[in-house]
């Protein structure tokens, strides 16, 4: 089908991949619980944006080429952990207001493109996803299509639309939590400082790993 083999095998593989616990699921269920339910699906929106973009760059052959230069890859990496600690301060820096309103309080707002940007830059700079579409796509495209798009495309498709529903659903489940944790005047401001610190530890996970 269209340069691709083992389809329904690759729909199985892609599934358990995509609820695999990693850096965009932790970020996802991060942005649910500290910035509530339309961000974080707004963001999931996002990520797999990043996913496609991931694939359309296999599909032309510069994710290999990115992946073959150390130092492109190094930036992409450096990249990824700068922006990553950046959200953390920055939910550091928030100012939150007194804690008699913050009794009846909702999550800070953000604009739908922050959030869906956020998504999609944190995924587009996980220099472990240009990999994981290198290695893992071509394994189910037909030797004599390898050099067409069409598969990388139509695979890529599959894994964000599935990717999209998975984290959709967490960020639904995830933000109920985060909803009731915001409207508690303490746990709102540790919730803030929390929230950094996983962003912080998440870039530095790229950083090091």
């Amino acid at each position: 089908m269209y340069g691709i083999q083992g389809y329904e095998a690759f729909f199985v593989s892609a599934v358990v991949f995509a609820m695999t616990p990693g850096l965009d699921t932790a970020f996802l269920i991060n942005k649910a619980i500290s910035r509530g339910r339309r961000p974080a699906m707004l963001a999931s929106l996002g990520i797999n944006a990043g996913v496609m973009v991931h694939t359309l760059a296999a599909a032309l052959g510069l994710s290999a080429l990115l992946a073959a230069s150390p130092v492109a890859f190094s930036v992409i990496k450096w990249a990824g952990a700068a922006y990553l600690c950046w959200l953390g301060i920055e939910s550091f820096m928030t100012k939150r207001r007194s804690f008699a309103s913050l009794s009846v309080s909702t999550p800070p707002v953000e604009s739908p493109w922050t959030s869906f940007r956020t998504g999609m830059i944190a995924n587009l700079l996980n220099p472990k996803v240009i990999l994981f579409v290198l290695a893992f796509f071509p394994q189910f495209i037909e030797p004599a299509e390898a050099g067409s798009p069409l598969p990388f495309l139509i695979l890529g498709a599959t894994y964000a639309a599935i990717g999209t529903v998975w984290y959709l659903i967490l960020a639904y489940f995830a933000s109920a939590l985060g909803t009731r944790l915001m409207t508690h005047p303490t746990y709102a401001k540790v919730l803030d400082r929390v929230s950094g610190s996983i962003f912080i530890l998440l870039g530095a996970k790229i950083a090091f790993d």
